[in-house]
């Protein structure tokens, strides 16, 4: 009688991709499922650790050379990529030589195709925040990415990996994504209506963002007549901190449709001041404007580039009108430096005994017997001899 082997399984065949030298070693094991599988998993895992170390050690070469350290992380995030993909081909093919039911093979690697997607979206979130900072380090051809605008292109991509993996897993269950399209736009409607204003500062948000007519740190005026520096500019709102140290939370929506005066921008940071000054007719002018331009010129605040100027701005009633042009680094000094060159310029006036005159008017009062005198005398006239 003889004695029966292993039993046999369809894994006993082969992969036509396996090299023939290897083909015996495979159908030996093959009557073994379990050490097949294990065989398989470990071979894997030790590819994908020498795929690890040969790609990290010819990439970081390539990569020493570039400024930053972007392209190093981006490298990992691949490398990392490629490692997973062999090993859970492992895992997979592993699976399948275990000859399990049909259900319960099925049920296995769709959980291990489920985590894989997860595992992808974590990198390929990861990869695309590391390709925009890279992208924002080329100046000259992507000027669009800037620190600043970051967050925007991170929230868009985050929310296109997103959406592309929610539509594989439903693939990979064989869930028609049709209905939950259909559910998702009746829905995505009846919030559309229910959070117009949410939505409005959401939209106004990423065009403030990508626009940035101001930024962290800039002193901006509204149209209200808020005034103050900006703290944060978020999605849904944009905060001000007020000299009075009170914080003014404005929905986004209301940003952009208002005119914002941002005192910070321009060239440069620096902010006009302009003093208007008044002196008697009779002053010597050229002395005055000197006595100006040389206070300006020793306030610590008053900055020396551009240099200060006066300009003489015509004849009023009572005075002769001049004002004093400095700028100074920071508008939120406008203030205190305004008090502190009236105080200084008013010394300076009289003490040079230059005089600041004031509207001076002359009354002339009459009293009730001249007012009523003319009248006598045309009635004394008009009376007939």
């Amino acid at each position: 009688m003889a004695t029966a082997g292993p039993p046999t399984t369809p894994a006993t065949v082969a992969p036509e991709w396996l090299p023939e030298a290897l083909v015996g070693t495979w159908q030996f094991l093959a009557t073994y499922p379990l050490a097949l599988a294990l065989v398989i998993v470990t071979v894997a895992v030790m590819l994908s650790v020498i795929a690890r170390l040969f790609l990290l050690f010819w990439g970081l070469k390539v990569m020493s050379r570039l400024p930053t350290d972007l392209g190093e992380r981006l490298l990992r995030i691949g490398v990392g990529v490629v490692a997973l993909l062999i090993a859970y081909a492992g895992l997979a093919l592993g699976v399948t030589v275990l000859a399990l039911p049909e259900i319960a093979e099925t049920i296995t690697l769709r959980t291990l195709a489920s985590v894989l997607i997860l595992q992808l979206m974590r990198a390929a979130m990861r990869a695309s925040h590391v390709a925009i900072s890279i992208l924002g380090h080329i100046r000259d051809r992507f000027a669009i990415v800037e620190e600043r605008t970051i967050p925007l292109f991170d929230l868009a991509l985050a929310i296109a990996v997103i959406a592309a993996g929610s539509y594989a897993l439903l693939q990979v269950w064989n869930i028609d994504a049709t209905a939950w399209l259909a559910s998702a736009g009746i829905v995505g409607i009846a919030v559309g209506f229910a959070a117009r204003d949410t939505l409005a500062n959401l939209f106004a948000g990423f065009f403030i963002i990508a626009d940035t007519p101001y930024k962290i740190g800039d002193y901006v005026v509204l149209d209200s007549g808020e005034r103050g520096e900006v703290t944060k500019v978020g999605l849904r709102s944009t905060r001000l901190l007020t000299r009075d140290d009170v914080e003014i939370t404005v929905p986004n929506s209301e940003m952009a449709n208002q005119k914002v005066v941002n005192e910070s921008g321009g060239r440069w940071e620096k902010y006009r001041i302009r003093i208007k000054v008044g002196v008697a007719y009779g002053s010597c002018v050229e002395d005055v404007v000197d006595l100006l331009e040389s206070i300006a010129r020793d306030h610590a605040t008053v900055c020396d580039d551009p240099i200060p100027r006066v300009r003489m701005r015509g004849f009023g009633d009572s005075s002769v009108d001049l004002e004093l042009l400095c700028w100074i680094d920071r508008p939120v000094e406008r203030g205190l430096v305004s008090h502190q060159l009236y105080m200084r310029i008013y010394n300076a006036l009289n003490d040079a005994g230059i005089t600041i005159p004031f509207p001076q008017r002359d009354v002339w009062m009459r009293s009730a017997d001249e007012r009523t005198e003319p009248a006598r005398t045309q009635a004394q006239r008009s009376t007939p001899d």
